[in-house]
Formats: structure tokens, C-alpha cells, sequence
């Protein structure tokens, strides 16, 4: 009996047995393919004794909402107070930091010339520096003076002792001069505090302070001290500077320097009022043969304000002043 549709000539036999011939080769394709997949899948979940099977391990396993499940026999029996950050003592166990040294350390070891500690880090050594910042000849008027200022410090990296000295020469004989010595101590990255004495020298009485301030590098490599002094007979001052030094080349420097000075009560033996007294603003370009050695030319304007301009006006003097600089910077 035929089916319906079908009218039994070969043409219509042959494409209902090539389909089935056809699924038939596919399905043992696949499967010779999955065969190595599925031993190594099989061998891995066999692999010990007692290995769960995938429908036990999917029941034994936790729901999907579950908060805390519970530990693993393995962590069960560990005990968390016992687990401590780093820090503190060190454990009995602990490695020995010299174990690997060939026992050299600091102040044992078959190469050790003395008994004495010889090799040192670098903020363990006491170390000094010389800075002529300004040794110059200053013309104005037809006039030439001369000025300097120099910078001395001795000590380590954290605490050191530094002396500044400033002034003026006038006709061969010290005018007038400014002499601190201060005792710094790092406080930040690039900043120190600084407390000592200062003693001022000029063409009336003497003065001595005691000073108080900061010095450091500014963001954008701005050099600033800013210094407050008590002196006596209740007298105060304050001294603010701040310099840039802008490298035209590896050896040609432009220096833009300022330096203000205020009082908070009139001295007239000295010329000195109360308020911002003076202002110095100035620019030096120096050409450094080393580093430790520059000459240099510049300009630098001086200004008086307040009573401090009033008293030398009183004295025939100028309130401001331009002149012409030359001199040498150099450091050892």
C-alpha cells in the first residue's frame, strides 16, 4: 500500500532514503568529535576517591538566595582572631633579614676595617653649604655701591643651623647690614621652619629681633621666605622675598627677584616708619660657566612707602631708586 503522495517511481524513493542517510552521518560526525571532550570531562570528575557526582554536587550546593553559606570543612576549623595586619613584633618564625647577607652588616663582617660604623646614609652625615646669592656693584646717579648677600647652613637633612647675612657699602665702610642666625628643622617636602636672632646694623642704633618664619619652594618653583621678627621695646617687623629662576637655556638664567619690608612701630633713628616701609623688585641674568660659578648683570628698583618715604623726604633723600647691578654668584 502506498503512502499518500507518494507515486513509488526511484525518483521519489531515493530522496526519502537520502535525508535520513544524510541526518544519520551528521549525528556520528558529532559525536566522534565530543567523544575525547566528554573521557576528559569524565576522567576530571572521577579524578580521587569519593568524588561527587554533578547531580550530587548541584544538590549539595547552595540556593540562590542564600546569604552566608556555610564555611568549607577546611575553614572551618581556622581561627580569624588570630589573623593580624601587617605591623608590630615580628613573629618566632620570622625570616632573618641577615641570612643572606654572608654575614656583612653595618658593624660586623670579615671586610669591616674598624670597629666604628664607617658606611653612613645620606640624612645620617652632617654636611655645609656657602651661597653668594649676591656680590655685586650697584651704579646709580654716578654713583657706585656695592651690596651682598650670602647664606651659610651646617647639619643634616631634618635640623641644620643657617646664617644669612645682608647690606650695603657705601664709600668703602658698611652702611648698613642685616646678620640672622637661625636654627631650621624640616616641618613638609620642600619646607623648613625657622627660629633664631637677628641683629641689624646701620647709620643710627643698633637693632637685635628675634625671628620667627618659613622658607621653602612654592608650587610652580617659586623660592619664598617669609620671616616675622620681635624686637625690643614691643617693636615688630615682617620680611617677605620670593625669586624665580627661569632657565633660558642649560646656562642662561633670568632671576625676577621681590622682597618687601614692613614695621609695626616707627623707628626715626633708622629711618624705618610704621607700615610696609620698602620694596625691592629686580631682575638679574646670569650666564652659569658651572653651576657653582655665574657672573651676572641686572636692574633692581627700590621704593620707600608710608612714613618710612615721609622721614626720608624729611632727610632730602629720594623715596625711590633705579640702578644698574653687576656681580657674581657662586656656591661651594
Amino acid at each position: 500500500m502506498k503512502r499518500s503522495g507518494s507515486d513509488g517511481s526511484p525518483r521519489t524513493q531515493g530522496r526519502h532514503l537520502t535525508l535520513p542517510t544524510t541526518l544519520k552521518v551528521a549525528a556520528l560526525a558529532a559525536t566522534l568529535a565530543a567523544g575525547p571532550v566528554l573521557a576528559q570531562s569524565a576522567g576530571h570528575a572521577g579524578h580521587g576517591s569519593g568524588a561527587p557526582s554533578a547531580a550530587s554536587a548541584a544538590a549539595s550546593a547552595p540556593a540562590a538566595g542564600t546569604a552566608n553559606p556555610k564555611p568549607r570543612a577546611g575553614m572551618a576549623g581556622m581561627d580569624h582572631a588570630d589573623m593580624k595586619m601587617q605591623g608590630g613584633s615580628a613573629p618566632p618564625d620570622a625570616r632573618d633579614p641577615h641570612a643572606y647577607s654572608g654575614g656583612h652588616t653595618l658593624t660586623t663582617g670579615p671586610y669591616l676595617i674598624s670597629k666604628e660604623r664607617l658606611l653612613r646614609l645620606g640624612d645620617e652625615q652632617s654636611t655645609g653649604f656657602f651661597l653668594a646669592d649676591r656680590l655685586e656693584a650697584q651704579r646709580s646717579d654716578g654713583q657706585t655701591t656695592g651690596a651682598y648677600e650670602v647664606l651659610a647652613r651646617y647639619g643634616r637633612d631634618f635640623n641644620r643651623l643657617v646664617v644669612k647675612a645682608e647690606g650695603e657699602v657705601v664709600g668703602g665702610k658698611l652702611e648698613e647690614s642685616r646678620t640672622e642666625a637661625v636654627w631650621s628643622r624640616a616641618i613638609a617636602t620642600y619646607w623648613d621652619a625657622q627660629v633664631g636672632l637677628r641683629h641689624d646694623t646701620g647709620p643710627g642704633s643698633r637693632r637685635n629681633w628675634i625671628a620667627f618664619g618659613v622658607e621653602g619652594l612654592a608650587p610652580y618653583w617659586f623660592e619664598v621666605d617669609a620671616t616675622a621678627y620681635v624686637g625690643e621695646s614691643g617693636r615688630t617687623a615682617l620680611r617677605l622675598s620670593g625669586e624665580y629662576e627661569l632657565l633660558l637655556t642649560q646656562k642662561l638664567i633670568l632671576q625676577p627677584r621681590l622682597e618687601l619690608a614692613a614695621y609695626g612701630k616707627s623707628d626715626p633713628a633708622n629711618g624705618v616708619g610704621k607700615g610696609l616701609s620698602t620694596a625691592n623688585a629686580g631682575v638679574r641674568l646670569r650666564y652659569e660657566f658651572t653651576r657653582q660659578f655665574a657672573p651676572y648683570l641686572g636692574v633692581e628698583w627700590t621704593g620707600r612707602f608710608g612714613d618710612t618715604a615721609d622721614l626720608a623726604r624729611a632727610e632730602g633723600r629720594r623715596t625711590s631708586d633705579t640702578r644698574a647691578v653687576a656681580g657674581l654668584r657662586f656656591w661651594f
